[in-house]
């Protein structure tokens, strides 16, 4: 009865446990102006508690107004909210979350830590005591090594802590794609825009003609041999 008590109680204890949640994902959104529009969700993020983990941006050229790319770290408490904000800069055209629940690997952690650092203590109290060079050896050697997994551990325990209380979340700021086409304005523009279209259409063919010539005298040559191999059968018939 005592064993099952037991387990029952480390079970609850589970249960109870508030569950360690890992969140990733990306948000794409058309805005007009992508650059204003990352300062914009850069004070969103800042002001929800968050920070920036990383940011390109590409200025307009061509057409258009430039693109800009976000890393964002969100407090996972306000996650819901602070995407709301970010939605409402422009027209969100995608959006992808990620959920990994870490709580069994944050609570092995937990209970792994707890029993290094026991017999880190304990190791350092028999130090303490100890007055044989070969034993202080010993036990030093197997403080150094403790001591080492037990700093690992604590790195990796810090590494889920940060990861669950600040989402990662990537933002791609991107623009559409506006081509210039000024129309004519009088006769001679119309004839320079029909010229320029003239020469365009030429450039191309005479492209085109480049491409599939070489193919076209790998072409001719076989039907040269077909010929010569006919008329040769032919005069032998």
């Amino acid at each position: 009865m005592i064993s099952v008590e037991g387990d029952k109680m480390v079970s609850d204890s589970i249960a109870e446990s508030p569950r360690q949640v890992i969140t990733t994902g990306y948000v794409t959104i058309t805005v007009d102006k992508p650059v204003d529009a990352a300062a914009e969700a850069v004070r969103i993020v800042e002001q929800s508690g968050g920070r920036v983990d990383g940011r390109s941006e590409s200025a307009p050229v061509n057409g258009n107004a430039g693109s800009a790319t976000l890393t964002l770290r969100i407090p996972s408490s306000t996650l819901t909210a602070t995407l709301d904000k970010l939605r409402a800069l422009g027209a969100v055209q995608e959006v992808s979350l990620n959920s990994a629940d870490v709580t069994m690997e944050t609570q092995d952690l937990d209970a792994r830590i707890k029993a290094m650092s026991a017999s880190v203590d304990r190791l350092l109290a028999l130090l303490s005591t100890a007055t044989d060079t070969e034993n202080l050896i010993t036990l030093e050697t197997a403080i150094s090594d403790r001591q080492a997994q037990l700093e690992s551990m604590e790195s990796q325990r810090r590494y889920y802590a940060d990861q669950v209380s600040l989402s990662t979340i990537t933002v791609n700021l991107i623009s559409e794609f506006i081509a210039p086409t000024p129309d004519p304005d009088n006769f001679f523009d119309g004839i320079a825009a029909g010229w320029a279209s003239f020469v365009a259409f030429f450039a191309g063919l005479l492209v085109a003609l480049g491409v599939a010539l070489p193919w076209l005298v790998f072409l001719g040559l076989i039907a040269l041999v077909i010929v010569v191999i006919v008329r040769r059968r032919t005069r032998k018939a």
